[in-house]
C-alpha cells in the first residue's frame, strides 16, 4: 500500500486551500466583454442595435436566464430531450409538405 502525504508541501498546493498556486494567479489574458465602437456622428440608436445583435450572438440573456433559478441535472435532460423531440417533429411536418 503506498503512503499518502497529508502534508503535501513541495507539489505545488497551497496549503489553505488544496488549490494549485498557479490557479490563484490573475490571469494576463484580454479583457472578456462585448464592445460596440461608435464613429463620430453615428446615430445612438444604430449602436444600441449593434449591441443588442453582438448580445444576442452571444447567447449573454439565455445564459442570463438560464443561471437565474437552480435546474436540476434530470430536469436539464427531460428539457433537452423534449427539444430534440419537438425539432424533429418539425423537420418531419417540413418534409411532408413536398
Amino acid at each position: 500500500m503506498k503512503n499518502y502525504n497529508r502534508n503535501r508541501q513541495g507539489q505545488g498546493f497551497n496549503k489553505n486551500y488544496g488549490y494549485n498556486k498557479k490557479d490563484n494567479r490573475p490571469s494576463t489574458s484580454q479583457p472578456q466583454g462585448l464592445q460596440v465602437f461608435v464613429r463620430d456622428g453615428e446615430d445612438i440608436n444604430r449602436a444600441l442595435r449593434k449591441l443588442k445583435k453582438k448580445i444576442e450572438a452571444a447567447g449573454v440573456l439565455k445564459e442570463i436566464r438560464d443561471r437565474q433559478f437552480y435546474e436540476k441535472p434530470s430536469e436539464k435532460r427531460r428539457k433537452a430531450k423534449k427539444a430534440g423531440i419537438m425539432r424533429w417533429k418539425k423537420r418531419q411536418k417540413e418534409l411532408e409538405k413536398f
